[in-house]
């Protein structure tokens, strides 16, 4: 058995032979440790895209310095209704993740809403189905493929356009202009839905990191559980999963989880790194499937602790079924060749299926 027909059966519910110790695919470091944790069972959860975009009313232009290290980029996108501009900032990196941080936003003054609207609106999609069976062909069953859709337009707007400071002023001063835009960022990317429901994708991702500190529960429920709710229906309708990146604390939304019409969630990190150990995950969320990030704080140990703290996951996960091992975050360079082998050391000898 294959990472990819593995992996396909954890998600179908089914009992595989024991836990698979999984990585993100752009996380997977390349050289010879990681050629050997493949030979000794690692699997790849990747991702591949369905459709592309283009926006035909919408001129982008970009202009680069550097200043020491850090490389900053400014991009202006023109619009009919004006133009508006961002920057990142990029430092190298030794880590197999290339960070780039925002360090300007889009939105500067009530005056930008229409600019933004209208670029975020001016998005057209095609299917691209083709790049995605091509990327599975290529992997050769080396990795499992899913693929991703959009999250909830409200947390587009707090962490793309605006920023947090600028979103909480509009959200006190001008909260039915915020509400517009999101509405009309989700009917634009509702276009996306039906060519996602009907591809060879049969795991989809939809958006995530959603921080109840920022977010809160109320929002959660008013923007983000319909998001799910309209999406899911159109997945389920073609027998497609649907699943979210839920990495920070959840206790103070978990029952809203637990109701939601997600399949699976990617990267929830168990304590002592967040407010649910994953015992109270699997009670809370009976039947979906927990592909989890494996607690970024324990990597800083000695093997022994990360074994030990694997086989208490391990325990914690009995009978074992719907759950994966997983990395989904960076892991310090000079420790993930140590803490690797021993989480998947672990997981071959003490996650035999079922765990009793």
């Amino acid at each position: 058995m294959n990472c990819a027909e593995r992996i396909e059966k954890v998600f179908a519910g089914e009992l595989v032979d024991s836990v698979p110790f999984a990585m993100k695919g752009w996380r997977v470091p390349h050289d010879d440790a990681e050629a050997q944790l493949l030979r000794d069972g690692m699997c790849v959860i990747d991702s591949a895209g369905v459709y592309s975009s283009t926006s035909p009313n919408v001129r982008h232009e970009s202009e680069s310095h550097a200043e020491g290290e850090t490389t900053y980029t400014r991009t202006t996108v023109h619009t009919p209704k004006g133009s508006v501009s961002s920057v990142h900032s990029r430092v190298p990196s030794p880590k197999v993740e290339a960070t780039t941080w925002r360090v300007e936003y889009p939105f500067k003054t009530p005056d930008d809403y229409a600019a933004i609207e209208f670029m975020m609106c001016d998005r057209e999609y095609t299917p691209n189905y083709d790049g995605f069976l091509a990327a599975q062909e290529r992997s050769e069953g080396r990795a499992f493929f899913k693929t991703g859709a959009p999250g909830s337009p409200l947390h587009t707007i707090m962490y793309t356009l605006m920023g947090l400071d600028a979103f909480a002023a509009e959200w006190a001063e001008r909260r039915d202009r915020v509400v517009a835009l999101h509405d009309a960022i989700l009917e634009n990317e509702r276009q996306t839905y039906t060519i996602i429901a009907e591809s060879p994708a049969w795991v989809v991702q939809s958006g995530g990191n959603y921080s109840p500190e920022v977010l809160g529960k109320e929002r959660l429920v008013e923007f983000v559980m319909p998001h799910w709710e309209e999406l899911g229906d159109a997945l389920h309708a073609r027998g497609k999963l649907l699943g979210s990146h839920l990495d920070a604390n959840n206790a103070l939304w978990a029952d809203e989880v637990a109701a939601s019409p997600l399949d699976w969630i990617e990267a929830f990190t168990p304590a002592p790194d967040s407010d649910m150990t994953l015992s109270e995950a699997r009670e809370k969320w009976p039947g979906k499937t927990l592909f989890i990030n494996f607690p970024s704080s324990v990597h800083l140990r000695d093997a022994d602790a990360i074994e030990d703290e694997t086989r208490r996951l391990l325990r914690e996960s009995a009978p074992g079924d719907r759950f994966i091992i997983g990395i989904t975050e960076n892991v310090p360079e000079n420790r993930w060749r140590e803490s690797f082998a021993a989480i998947l050391r672990t997981a071959n000898e003490f996650g035999r299926l079922p765990i009793g």
